[in-house]
């Protein structure tokens, strides 16, 4: 009696949706991204879940502030994720 589910190749979808430590590969939900300041346009790498206050090394403007999980960016800023490797 064959399975309605394949549990060897889940869908990518699945995977997702499930906590992070259900999933069939255990893999983190936090990533590091580059930020962009919109107002000097240096990019400054971020952690996503950063707890403290994020400001720009060259014009001191607030990039993220915290919240209670994924810090929040601010109005402007542009981001794409890192690589892991």
């Amino acid at each position: 009696m064959p399975l309605a589910v394949d549990l060897l190749n889940p869908r990518a979808e699945d995977e997702a949706s499930k906590h992070k430590l259900k999933r069939l590969v255990q893999t983190p939900n936090s990533y590091f991204m580059d930020v962009k300041c919109p107002g000097c346009v240096n990019i400054s790498t971020v952690f996503s879940h950063a707890s403290t206050l994020v400001v720009c090394g060259n014009c001191s403007q607030v990039l993220c502030k915290p919240t209670g999980g994924k810090a929040r960016l601010q109005e402007g800023c542009s981001f794409r994720k890192k690589k892991p490797f």
